[in-house]
This record gives structure tokens, C-alpha cells and sequence, in this order.
């Protein structure tokens, strides 16, 4: 029982060391604190709040993928990500490093489903609902934060943390990915525990 008390401080020790990798020497360090600022806000708010409220085991597990995915995106910028023998294996003409983390981000559901179901601020099915529809608007809202700074710095900077590679659905499917990873999560969380309660 003692290990399993201690998963939230090993993933916490994982991910800050994967953010001091990730600082050294980034292919753009504009672009690397564009990708980090809302990944070192959702670190930190989960260290500063873990005495107050602790997310399960699964929760934080699940949240600490796309910590540490998009810290190493972050690093090679997302195009850039050595992914190519996914790339290769599947013949696609992108690398789709981009779309994984953000599947990954739909894993946030979860974690939203279970704080609202344990502080009895809903019930598991509306806690779900909320969850799903909580990530799909963070994803508009990361797509229209994307675009603006692509407009505002320009160049090469703008271009690579837009990270479209040409793709002009790029952020529709980006959102898809999130939504998707959404559902994948709630599903998890049906199965779980804190779904049983009423």
C-alpha cells in the first residue's frame, strides 16, 4: 500500500526531470515556453493543491502522460518529435507525434469526472458529461491561443508552434483527437469506482 501512496511523487520526480531535459538547449526557446507555460501552470496547480484535494492514482497517472508528451514535443518542437518509424511503419505523410499528445489531453476528463463526483458537485453521469465537454472547449481554446501566436511572433517560431505541417484541417483534427481521447478516458471511468456512486 505504501508504494502506491508514493505514484504522485515518482510521476512528479519523472516529469520535472523530462521539463530540466526538455530546457536544455530546445530546437526554439520561444517556442519552447509557449508549449510549456500552460503545462508548467497544470504541474504546478497540481503540486500546490495535492494537500488539499489528492486525484486517484489513475488520475494522476493519466495526467502526467500528457505532461510529460508535450514537454518533450516542447523540446524538438511537435513537428520535429523523432517519430519517423511511426511515420514510416503507417506511410504517413506527417509526423503525427502532435496528434498523440493530443489525445492525451482528453485524459483530463477523467480527472474532471472524479473531482466533481468526489466533492458530490454532480453525479457520475453529468460529472462525465462535464468532463467531455470541458476538454472539447479547452481544445477550441488551445486551437484559437495556437493561431493568435502564430499571427502575433510570425516566422519561424509562429509556424512551428502552430505545428500544421501543411495540414489545413490541422486543428479540426486536433480537436478530434482531444474529444476522442475524452471518450476513451470517461469509458475508463465507467468502469471505475466513483461511477458506482449516487
Amino acid at each position: 500500500m505504501a508504494w502506491q501512496q508514493r505514484i504522485p511523487h515518482m510521476l512528479a520526480v519523472v516529469i520535472v526531470a523530462t521539463m530540466v531535459w526538455s530546457f536544455i538547449n530546445p530546437y526554439d526557446m520561444r517556442v519552447w515556453w509557449a508549449e510549456m507555460t500552460p503545462i508548467l501552470a497544470i504541474f504546478i496547480g497540481l503540486v500546490a493543491t495535492y494537500r488539499q484535494f489528492q486525484f486517484s492514482n489513475t488520475s494522476y497517472v493519466l495526467m502526467s502522460v500528457l505532461l510529460i508528451l508535450h514537454t518533450i514535443g516542447a523540446h524538438y518542437t511537435f513537428a520535429r518529435v523523432p517519430f519517423e518509424w511511426v511515420t514510416e511503419f503507417f506511410d504517413f505523410e506527417r509526423n503525427h507525434y502532435d496528434r498523440i499528445a493530443h489525445f492525451t489531453v482528453g485524459f483530463y476528463a477523467y480527472a474532471a469526472a472524479e473531482l466533481l463526483v468526489r466533492k458530490n458537485w454532480a453525479r457520475p453521469i453529468t460529472a462525465m458529461l462535464f468532463g467531455l465537454f470541458f476538454i472539447m472547449a479547452v481544445a477550441a481554446g488551445y486551437e484559437i491561443i495556437e493561431w493568435q501566436f502564430a499571427v502575433i511572433e510570425g516566422g519561424d517560431a509562429g509556424i512551428e508552434f502552430l505545428g500544421s505541417q501543411g495540414d489545413e484541417w490541422d486543428a479540426q483534427q486536433d480537436m478530434l483527437a482531444d474529444t476522442l481521447g475524452a471518450l476513451a478516458a470517461l469509458v475508463l471511468f465507467w468502469f471505475s469506482k466513483y461511477r458506482q456512486r449516487t
